[in-house]
């Protein structure tokens, strides 16, 4: 039997297992020293305050409140609106779609402003998603900075920002093939103007929505633009559309036939350049009007502007001058004077007026002659242009008379001629006159007048006394005239004027060659700050031919700076330029004696 089998172990051995014993006893300290005297029933012995389980709790319960309040909200119907508006914006869109604006034609047809196919780029910001390459690609065909792009696309709570309007359909399909996410094209329109330069003040121009800004373009917005519609269109999450509808379609715009011809103006344009250019002076501009219907053959006026590229431009060169610009009108004034006096029996054409020694002094002020003379005929007044004989004249009559016959032409009304921004003038109520008022009037100070305005009236004399609206559309049955002064005076009228362009008169330099020219000549110092300066707006104002008169031409130059400044020196040879031109393309019959003549003699006489 082996020692352990009966229990008794060697005395060795039981002394080993002794002084391990003993050992571990003494060790059983350092380890709890060295643990801090923390044993595993110290941990399990631990008890956390009864607070803070029940506040876990309570928190638990309340987000677990909330969520229910949150799904009883949006599943009960009260957030129903707004859940529908999110989602729309997500898959619905509503795209502005502009109407076809309406083409421009002179009175033959011709076609003076047009619309022609554009393409429009709009982001949705929400969707936009581009590459480097991609985004330095779209802002070159954007002709954009980089940094603009990134500020349109970075557009907050819009989901629809233009990034270029007006582009070429061509470029349009080149961003098209870069299928950059969020970007997409819309069908749109740009303004073509034909004649550019030519007819910019006339006509005017539209901003990038084709609405109508200045001319003929905003006056008959309304007809010319249509209305624009709108379509609805939902797309799926790869942006493919899958329903396209009209909200409302859009109405498109009307054409308009104006009474302007297209050569005439032409014709006009290149005489007021050449006036303004020769003469180094501040703007010039003409008016033609046919003088049996009114109808406005042709509106110039310079400086000028390419309605294409009109950024580059002064806002000032804008300016329709012949229709809002206002000016006084000097001695192409007297005409109307002298009507007056001869249709109320005060004077005859033959009357002598004593206009020596060529001033008069009239309530303390000097009035004068530019060059005196001494005993004239009332038609010598006329042709030399007297203030002294016309302030005599004038004198003799009522003033009431004067300002009626002033009124009847158009002086102090809008001319309704279907232009934007025609003015009134300036024509004070006669009962306000003092004599020398009267007399100032007479000779055509005091008073303001546009050189539409100054075209209008003078059909009084080409016409048979009576006077028609002035009218930018064709007419295809004139207006009913209104009789201002009798036939007989319109006559005698005319036949004075026709004095004026003669080698007695102020203008020579008017006359047509084969045709016989009536018209008088204007040139007013200009007013500034309460007092006449050394500046002047030239005029002249006439009709031809004199024997059947077919046309009415205005021509005003401001502030002429070469050295001459006279009407009949700067702005009657513009008339002639214009005048004959428009006469040959009319294929007038002239009527001057020579030309007459050499008809009668035939071929070789």
């Amino acid at each position: 039997m082996s020692a352990g089998s009966n229990g008794a172990l060697p005395g060795r051995e039981r002394a080993a297992r002794g002084a391990g014993a003993a050992s571990r006893r003494t060790a059983e300290p350092r380890r709890r020293a060295a643990t801090g005297n923390i044993r595993r029933d110290d941990l399990l012995a631990v008890r956390l305050p009864a607070w803070r389980s029940k506040m876990l709790l309570f928190g638990l319960f309340c987000a677990f409140g909330a969520l229910t309040v949150r799904v009883v909200y949006l599943q009960g119907g009260w957030s129903t609106g707004f859940l529908l508006r999110q989602g729309e914006q997500r898959y619905a869109r509503t795209l502005p779609e502009t109407a076809t604006r309406g083409t421009i034609y002179d009175r033959n047809g011709r076609v003076l402003a047009s619309s022609v196919p554009a393409r429009a780029v709009w982001a949705n910001p929400d969707d936009f998603a581009a590459d480097g390459h991609q985004r330095a690609e779209l802002a070159r065909l954007l002709d954009m900075s980089p940094d603009e792009l990134r500020r349109r696309v970075s557009a907050e709570d819009r989901g629809f920002v233009y990034l270029r309007r007006q582009l070429d359909p061509d470029v349009a399909r080149r961003i098209e093939s870069l299928n950059i996410a969020g970007v997409h094209t819309l069908r749109e329109s740009r303004r073509l103007y034909t004649d550019g330069v030519v007819t910019s003040h006339l006509l005017g121009f539209t901003n990038v929505a084709e609405q109508g800004l200045e001319g003929v373009e905003r006056e008959y917005d309304p007809v010319l633009g249509g209305k624009p519609g709108l379509r609805h269109v939902i797309e799926d999450r790869l942006h493919h559309t899958i329903e396209d509808d009209w909200v409302h379609e859009p109405v498109q715009g009307k054409d308009l036939a104006l009474a302007i011809d297209d050569r005439i103006q032409y014709i006009a344009h290149a005489a007021v350049k050449q006036a303004a250019e020769s003469n180094n002076a501040h703007a010039a501009a003409a008016v033609v009007l046919d003088a049996r219907t009114g109808e406005l053959l042709a509106l110039a006026n310079w400086p000028d502007f390419d309605p294409a590229h009109r950024g580059t431009y002064d806002p000032n060169q804008f300016r329709d001058r012949a229709v809002t610009d206002t000016f006084e009108p000097g001695s192409t004034l007297k005409p109307f004077s002298i009507a007056t006096a001869v249709q109320t029996g005060v004077v005859r054409p033959d009357t002598v007026i004593d206009t020596a020694p060529g001033r008069i002094v009239v309530g303390g002020r000097t009035i004068s002659d530019e060059h005196p003379h001494a005993a004239l005929t009332v038609e010598q007044v006329v042709a030399k242009s007297s203030n002294v004989g016309t302030t005599k004249i004038a004198l003799q009559m009522p003033a009431q008379a004067l300002w009626e016959t002033l009124t009847a032409v158009g002086f102090g009304q809008v001319p309704h001629a279907g232009l934007s921004g025609a003015v009134t003038g300036r024509l004070r109520p006669a009962s306000t006159w003092k004599p020398v008022e009267q007399a100032t009037i007479a000779y055509g100070y005091g008073i303001s007048v546009s050189l539409l305005q100054l075209a209008h009236a003078y059909l009084v004399f080409a016409r048979d006394g009576d006077i028609v609206p002035v009218s930018v559309l064709r007419v295809d049955t004139p207006a009913t005239p209104v009789q201002v002064i009798s036939p007989a005076t319109a006559a005698k009228m005319r036949h004075m004027l026709e004095m004026a362009t003669s080698d007695e008169g102020t203008a020579p330099a008017a006359r047509i060659p084969g045709y016989r020219v009536a018209g008088k000549t204007g040139t007013a110092r200009k007013l500034q700050d309460g007092h006449y300066v050394d500046s002047y707006v030239s005029s002249f104002v006439g009709f031809a031919p004199a024997s059947d008169p077919r046309i009415v031409v205005a021509v005003m130059v401001d502030n002429p700076r070469a050295g001459k400044f006279f009407g009949g020196d700067v702005a009657a040879p513009a008339f002639g330029v214009i005048a004959a031109g428009t006469l040959r393309y009319l294929q007038v019959t002239p009527d001057s004696a020579a030309s007459q003549l050499a008809q009668a003699a035939g071929p070789g006489g």
